[in-house]
């Protein structure tokens, strides 16, 4: 692990236009690359020649956790490695451990390092459908602390009631790649309950800033939908804390809207999921929705692919979403509620940002600029273009052939099934970083599509990847959509990209003479 640690931070250092992410995996380093602001070719050739940083360069931080041992799998541990409860947590704190990863969830740090019979401990047969934040574990020869309480097949074997991760506050996480990590055992007056579990959060506020100290122009949710979320562009740079980017699940549609009412592509705004919501507007703005959906303004229908001009007072209702599953309300200006790591995005699978909206929500906004007036909407499209992933060769024929979405298809992951089960691909050797449009093929040969909250690591095969132009197509399928998989060539899928970036500002027409608000 010590040559990705120091291949990881020598690509960081070169300060490359264009890279998002550099992610350390199991003897692996992910680098994200934004393909409108990089030469791929030139920058995978830069990266091959890179000379890893030295050991002496590397984090020389020690941190130490306390640690109460009393987790409700430490007996079974201690049977399995052949020693006594007591015998687990001499040998866990005596350990020398170093962060090998971080991933899974925000925060989470793979120790290595265990001695012999506990690195041979496996995961649980059958994870547990809730592990509490602060839980110390092992399992798969690793050691961890779960920073938030997430469903984990590691074995439980203590508790600590230190914080790890921290939305909120910089540096945000801990534990980094490269820090060496003491465990030191506390009694349990120490360390009781672990950290506290969080409460439901209070409702948002358009609170004043820097105009003044006025009121924010803002709109009030008067009813929320199934699951409206605030969403921009995502979290950029924060996968090697494990944080997924999460950002808008069909990127097409959210920067058309956005560029509608004169804001910038990657300005929040709101994705409406199956069902839309109701709005009261407290100042002039224009709106764009872009999604199968209707809109109308005091109960009045409105034209679709339009801009539409919203009074003060007004209240603006979007209805049914369908045949796809997503639409997308921007407002002039942007929603502007306070970020986190960069991004005003809610993340649902690790319960970063403000989360779905609920009745009485306040969303400030931002200063509008000049809306244009008319636009056309994409076309939904079932059919996927992929290229082979790193671990594709090893599955002939995989991205041929047509697929079900499953029922259990969300943000996180589009599930496929096939006609039958898929021939099981040789597993990979540990956990690696993953991207948005990874396609995974698990053991029951049920393949998963990654959506855009994903986990940052994943020890699945990755036997394709959807292309970059495609990837707002994933975002609106729906379960019981049938969907084609394509392979195409890295040369077909730059083109492609070229061709659907240009086409996004064709789709504009016309401007308003004046603006609201």
């Amino acid at each position: 692990m010590e040559e990705a640690h120091g291949l990881a931070l020598a690509v960081r250092r070169q300060g490359w236009s264009g890279v998002e992410e550099v992610v350390v995996g199991h003897r692996a380093v992910t680098v994200v690359v934004d393909p409108n602001r990089a030469q791929l070719g030139e920058l995978a050739h830069a990266a091959a020649t890179l000379a890893p940083s030295g050991p002496g360069e590397l984090s020389a931080r020690t941190i130490e956790i306390p640690v109460v041992f009393d987790g409700p799998d430490l007996e079974e541990v201690a049977s399995s490695s052949g020693t006594t409860s007591s015998g687990v947590s001499a040998a866990i704190v005596t350990a020398e451990l170093v962060v090998a990863m971080v991933g899974f969830v925000p925060g989470f740090a793979y120790l290595e390092g265990l001695p012999g019979p506990l690195a041979a401990v496996p995961r649980r047969a059958s994870p547990r459908p809730r592990v509490e934040a602060g839980a110390v574990a092992i399992g798969g020869g690793y050691a961890g602390v779960y920073p938030l309480a997430t469903p984990g097949g590691w074995q439980v074997v203590g508790h600590t009631e230190m914080r790890l991760f921290d939305g909120d506050t910089p540096p945000f996480a801990v534990l980094r790649p490269a820090d060496r990590v003491r465990f030191r055992e506390v009694e349990r007056s120490h360390a009781a309950g672990g950290p506290a579990r969080p409460t439901a959060r209070p409702p948002l506020v358009a609170r004043p800033t820097r105009r003044g100290g006025g009121r924010v122009p803002s709109v009030r949710v008067l009813q929320p939908g199934m699951c409206t979320t605030i969403q921009d562009a995502g979290r950029i740079g924060a996968a090697e804390l494990g944080v997924p980017r999460a950002g808008v699940a069909d990127s097409l549609s959210a920067r058309l809207a956005n560029r509608g009412v004169g804001n910038l592509e990657v300005a929040a705004l709101l994705e409406m999921t199956l069902t839309g919501a109701v709005l009261q507007f407290e100042s002039a703005r224009y709106v764009a929705l872009v999604g199968d959906a209707g809109i109308a303004i005091d109960g009045r229908p409105m034209a679709r692919g339009a801009v539409h001009p919203v009074a003060a007072g007004q209240i603006v209702e979007v209805g049914p979403i369908g045949p796809g599953p997503r639409a997308f309300l921007a407002v002039g200006g942007g929603i502007e509620n306070p970020p986190l790591l960069g991004s005003r995005s809610s993340d649902l699978l690790c319960g970063i940002g403000p989360g779905p909206l609920v009745a009485g929500d306040e969303l400030a906004l931002g200063e509008p600029g000049r809306a244009r007036g008319r636009f056309e909407c994409p076309q939904r499209c079932t059919t996927l273009r992929v290229l082979p992933g790193p671990d594709g060769r090893t599955r002939d024929g995989f991205a041929t052939g047509s697929y079900v979405v499953g029922p259990r298809s969300d943000r996180t992951g589009v599930r496929l099934e096939p006609d039958r089960p898929l021939r099981p691909v040789e597993a990979v050797d540990g956990s690696v970083a993953m991207v948005t449009g990874a396609v995974q093929l698990p053991p029951d040969g049920q393949p998963i599509i990654l959506g855009v909250d994903h986990a940052t690591l994943g020890g699945y095969p990755v036997v394709a990847v959807v292309i970059s132009a495609d990837l707002p197509r994933l975002g609106q399928l729906l379960p019981g959509d049938t969907v084609h998989l394509e392979p195409v060539d890295a040369a077909q899928a730059a083109r492609l990209h070229r061709d659907g970036e240009a086409s996004l500002e064709r789709r504009l027409r016309d401007w308003y003479p004046t603006q609201a608000g």
